[in-house]
């Protein structure tokens, strides 16, 4: 199958080499993630809700950089040429999206721990005492916190819309070529980390916003999810026939199951009702949207191989 080169050095990533491979849907599910849960912490702190002592965004730093490493591992297991991935550090191709994720995925990490730096967890502080020093730095200038705020904010963002701009300049897959993909892949991610997060959260009203801000999130990612399809049955044969990979193909089962209904439908219904205490919250919705997210990126990777031109009469 093609393999997508990412530097001139040979050095290639290819999700196309194994049908059932996890490695990709796994770093993509991770990243977008991590990139939601920036954005939230970024909006946190600019909106200076980290003043209040228990609040989320001193929590996610440590998580986001244990779980963004686990999927640059993931991704890192997917290379064909793992010894030479030092070289993607040697140069930038500004016409390379892999070019730009290794970039962005640099930038990430020091963004997440100058938030980490803000308030250290406990079991870091108290073998590092000269933290303390940083962290009473940062706090005694607002304009440094606001800019930490909008760091997360702006990396998230173009993390978030990395995960999805990596498989949509694939030609060869039609499914995968959509201007939506990077759309839907940010949107799911902001979703799957406002769940996430809502079920962490200690502060009640943090949790609340999450909710509610998730039910954003998941009736903007249906809409996406029928412009996908949309564009994509309204555009040449082969597109029409990748969009019918999901409409009423192979995957369509598992499309409208665990993606649209378990994922998003299901989950929107319940937190609908729990927002306008109706229910009380229960971790069951964010766990079903934190699923549905994860499925969504193993089902788009999996169909989007499926499709090909070559292989244009794929029902």
């Amino acid at each position: 199958m093609q393999e997508l080169t990412t530097t001139r050095h040979n050095l290639h990533i290819d999700p196309t080499m194994t049908v059932w491979g996890w490695e990709i849907p796994v770093y993509l599910f991770l990243g977008g993630l991590v990139a939601g849960m920036m954005i939230i912490s970024g909006y946190f702190i600019f909106s200076q809700r980290y003043k209040k002592t228990n609040c989320v965004t001193y929590v996610l730093p440590i998580i986001s950089i244990v779980l963004l490493s686990i999927g640059m591992f993931s991704l890192f297991l997917d290379l064909e040429h793992k010894l030479y991935v030092w070289r993607l550090y040697t140069t930038f191709r500004i016409t390379s999206p892999m070019s730009w994720g290794a970039w962005i995925l640099i930038l990430v990490y020091p963004v997440i721990v100058a938030n980490l730096l803000m308030d250290p967890p406990k079991f870091i502080a108290n073998k590092f005492p000269q933290l303390q020093k940083v962290k009473d730095y940062i706090h005694q200038r607002p304009m440094l916190i606001k800019n930490i705020g909008v760091g997360n904010m702006l990396l998230g963002g173009m993390l978030g819309v990395y995960t999805g701009v990596l498989l949509s300049t694939m030609g060869s897959r039609p499914l995968w070529n959509s201007s939506m993909l990077w759309v839907l892949f940010l949107v799911s991610g902001l979703s799957t980390a406002a769940a996430f997060v809502h079920m962490i959260a200690a502060n009640v009203e943090e949790r609340e916003l999450l909710a509610k801000a998730d039910n954003g999130f998941l009736t903007i990612e249906l809409f996406v999810l029928a412009l996908l399809i949309i564009g994509l049955s309204t555009s040449s044969a082969v597109h029409i026939s990748a969009a019918k990979l999901l409409v009423s193909g192979i995957f369509a089962p598992a499309f409208w199951v665990f993606v649209v209904g378990l994922g998003v439908v299901i989950p929107l219904i319940i937190q609908l009702n729990a927002v306008n205490h109706k229910i009380k919250h229960t971790p069951i919705a964010p766990i079903l949207v934190i699923i549905g997210g994860l499925i969504l990126r193993f089902i788009i990777v999996q169909a989007g191989q499926y499709s090909h031109y070559l292989n244009a009469h794929f029902k």
